[in-house]
């Protein structure tokens, strides 16, 4: 059997983006509170994200959608990654801008915990990727185009996606 590099390097960009959802499930949360949902996009699914990217960049005016919805299609796979919103009723904080979680909810916040709880899970993810040596790509552009589509349940108010792709040259580079 003779296996062509593309469907081996396809096959490796799928399983890294299961380790990095192991990788971002596990990544510590305050307080111990998961809030996080973790989606694969491939196939059909990526070519209508990358298409809600393009339709976001010309509806919006921000060409850098654009930009990156020509990385997503080079790309193999993305994870992506949301967030729940909610304060977590840590006492004395106040990292959110408000006096404390009751002024939070009443002003409809965004708890810190929450978006560092994101951010910690991105960047485990994005090593996972690293360490795997697979190119990718944090990009806001891509998990806004997601949480568009309706690809994460209702509850879920933030998302970064992370395009992987497995080549000669990543797609992520030279931007322009």
């Amino acid at each position: 059997m003779i296996t062509k590099s593309f469907d081996a390097e396809k096959r490796a960009a799928k399983t890294v983006a299961e380790l990095m959802v192991a990788a971002a499930r596990t990544a510590p949360k305050g307080k111990g509170t998961d809030n996080l949902e973790i989606i694969i996009v491939e196939g059909d699914s990526k070519d209508k994200l990358s298409a809600e990217m393009r339709t976001i960049a010309e509806r919006e005016g921000i060409p850098f959608f654009n930009r990156d919805a020509g990385n997503v299609d080079h790309s193999h796979v993305l994870v992506v990654i949301g967030t729940k919103i909610g304060p977590l009723g840590v006492p004395y904080c106040g990292y959110c801008g408000f006096k404390n979680c009751n002024d939070n909810r009443a002003n409809h916040g965004i708890c810190a915990f929450n978006t560092g709880d994101l951010g910690i899970a991105i960047g485990s993810a994005a090593s996972v990727a690293a360490n795997h040596r697979c190119d990718n790509r944090v990009m806001f552009s891509a998990g806004k185009a997601a949480l568009d589509l309706g690809y994460f349940s209702e509850d879920i108010k933030i998302a970064y996606g992370i395009p992987l792709s497995v080549s000669g040259k990543s797609p992520f580079f030279d931007r322009g």
